[in-house]
């Protein structure tokens, strides 16, 4: 890696914000010998921009004796940020390859089958006439060839220990602050009827600790490894026994590198299991007799079950750790180096830090304290009336502009959007499902209307600059949900600043959606009260243009309750929202009581500062909750 290369490798014509000091203390921070540079750059650092400059250091392959690694690898786990990397002219040369899935034959009778289905893959010694134009194998061929291939970070993992995509002089991993997380989730092994092909021909055994899950895992492994080669004895297969071949073979290295790391006694890792209650048809079922079933012998029947790793350091070591020489991690949020290094397996003492300044007015990003109450389960319900009674009141503070509600589960998205709609501002709501999530975000993206847009987990990813939004709301706490096991085994441990930096972090993404500009402005509202006590516990943990924002926060005067107030110039034709069928007049609801206000806009009107409080009470008296 040469260091000294950065400024000519950065891709803009110009320097904007802060972006010339950071290429130089990053720079500066690699040439004193770092192997790893964690970049935190706020949002509108342009992070994809100074990613590329990093990745433009690396040994070229002149430069390389035929031992040394060249070029380098730019990754990210949002495949949307990598759509945007893609699309940005002035980052054509990073060459970008997906998985097969994303790809389609070019095969004249194959033009809907995805490249993993395609001829290639169903048939023994298939001989394309087309590989050379395969749109798969022509990009994978690129991207393995050239200075730079980028690609998602599943991608990127799955590919450890390929011969195509070998180690590289640099790896540079963008929005890397949830790179532990990721790496528990892919990690993790499902083993239900859903994941594992011939579910239900097994028995499966009550599993009350580890070593019994291991023994299992390794006769299920044999199970799958036997089915597969009667899958490969065959001449041709069906796209259904295309999809279970390849499904076994990715459980087979699931279940193995189970088995080896638990085994393994320096391996770091700690693994939970957790089992759900079979299903009814499952019970008392015999199975078809073999051993490898049940290699205990003992009667019970178990339902599905999760395997989940905790501090999966041995398996980001073989996925990420040893896939280059040098490492830049930018991220708006890696919130505290020392506690991110121990995640993933990295000693905080070799680990050089870049800090990035904000260059956003702190004018522009105001904070507005609107909080109704607690949403931990207990309280929600007399709180969520609460909530969308403040959310109309501010629809009214913007009557004109767009707006995102940040709903935090599906479950509260309905109740918010039925009680919208029995105040009669449905009109200028939307909301999405599961299925058709990114289809109802492009729409409302699209529309000059002044919706207001309830989702679901879009706090990070999502650029909502100038007029595509201009105030949202956050709802709940985005605190991780303590019956998940990993969570409760690590508050169990005490690990309460993890618990509350997790949130923190969250919340810092979100407050990135709506502006996204040194000249862009966007109003974030909390209706949370957890959030302001989630604020104090982690201030520690807060970067100092966060806690800039937090020390401004304000409750300013929203005007007075009134729907058709809020409705602004909304069409009433439209028909936007759900309804649910409730008759109950949701408008008297609770009164007026509970509701704080807050001025609309970029100057904030009237408003009373809000002073800080400290909390006394248990932290899981405050968050606690069970249902996600």
């Amino acid at each position: 890696m040469n260091p000294e290369r950065i400024f000519e490798a950065f891709p803009a014509p110009s320097y904007r914000g802060n972006q010339e000091q950071a290429l130089r203390d990053i720079r500066d921070a690699f040439a004193a010998g770092n192997d790893v540079v964690l970049v935190r750059a706020p949002t509108g650092s342009g992070k994809s921009l100074l990613a590329r400059a990093v990745a433009g250091c690396a040994r070229t392959v002149e430069e390389a004796e035929p031992s040394e690694a060249s070029g380098a690898y730019y990754t990210t786990p949002q495949v949307s940020q990598l759509d945007d990397v893609a699309a940005d002219d002035m980052l054509s040369d990073l060459n970008v390859i997906r998985g097969k899935s994303n790809y389609t034959c070019i095969l004249p009778e194959e033009r809907n089958t995805p490249v993993n289905q395609a001829p290639c893959v169903r048939e023994r010694g298939y001989d394309c006439s087309v590989k050379h134009r395969c749109p798969y194998f022509s990009d994978r061929a690129i991207a393995s060839n050239r200075e730079i291939a980028a690609m998602t970070l599943a991608y990127f993992m799955q590919t450890a220990g390929s011969e195509v995509f070998r180690t590289r002089d640099v790896v540079v991993v963008d929005e890397a602050h949830g790179l532990a997380e990721w790496a528990e989730m892919y990690a993790t092994i499902q083993l239900g009827p859903r994941t594992v092909p011939f579910w239900d021909e097994l028995r499966v055994p009550e599993v009350d600790r580890v070593e019994r899950a291991v023994r299992y895992a390794e006769n299920l492994a044999q199970t799958c490894t036997r089915r597969k080669d009667d899958l490969l004895a065959q001449e041709a297969l069906s796209p259904a026994e295309v999809r279970e071949r390849d499904r076994l073979q990715e459980l087979i290295g699931e279940l193995e590198w189970f088995v080896s790391d638990f085994r393994d006694p320096k391996s770091p890792t700690t693994w939970l299991v957790d089992q759900s209650e079979p299903a009814e048809s499952a019970r008392g079922r015999d199975g078809d007799g073999s051993e490898d079933d049940d290699p205990e012998g003992e009667d019970e029947t178990g339902g599905p079950l999760t395997i989940k790793p905790m501090n999966p350091e041995k398996y980001l070591a073989h996925t990420v750790w040893d896939r280059g020489n040098k490492f830049a991690l930018l991220s708006a949020t890696i919130l505290n180096k020392e506690a991110f290094c121990r995640q993933v397996g990295l000693e905080p003492s070799a680990v050089a830090l870049v800090d990035v300044g904000h260059t956003f007015p702190v004018e522009n990003r105001p904070l507005y304290d609107v909080t109704q109450g607690k949403m931990t389960y207990e309280h929600r319900g007399e709180t969520i009336p609460k909530i969308a009674r403040t959310i109309v009141r501010v629809m009214q503070a913007h009557p004109d502009e767009k707006g995102l509600v940040h709903a935090h589960s599906y479950d509260i998205q309905e109740q918010l959007a039925d009680l919208l709609r029995d105040f009669g501002v449905g009109d200028r709501v939307r909301t999405h499902d599961r299925d058709g999530r990114d289809a109802d975000l492009e729409e409302w993206k699209a529309s000059d209307e002044p919706d207001v847009f309830l989702s679901v987990k879009m706090e990070e990813a999502l650029d909502l600059k100038g007029d595509l939004c201009r105030f949202q709301v956050i709802c709940k706490a985005p605190f991780l949900n303590t019956s998940d096991s990993r969570v409760a085994h690590r508050l169990e441990e005490g690990q309460w600043a993890w618990y509350f930096r997790s949130a923190l972090r969250t919340v810092i993404q979100a407050c990135g959606r709506v502006i996204r500009a040194p000249d862009d402005h966007g109003a974030t509202y909390l209706a949370d009260s957890s959030l302001v006590d989630c604020f104090e516990r982690a201030r520690t943990d807060m970067p100092d243009w966060f806690a800039e924002q937090v020390d401004r926060m304000e409750q300013p005067d929203l005007p007075e309750f009134e729907p058709r107030a809020a409705l602004g110039g909304t069409s009433s034709t439209r028909g936007r929202g759900r309804s649910t069928g409730r008759n109950a007049n949701a408008g008297s609801a609770n009164g007026t009581g509970g509701d704080s206000g807050s001025s609309a806009g970029r100057d904030g009107g009237r408003t009373r500062r809000r002073s800080r409080r400290s909390s006394g009470s248990s932290p899981l008296a405050d968050v606690w909750d069970t249902d996600g």
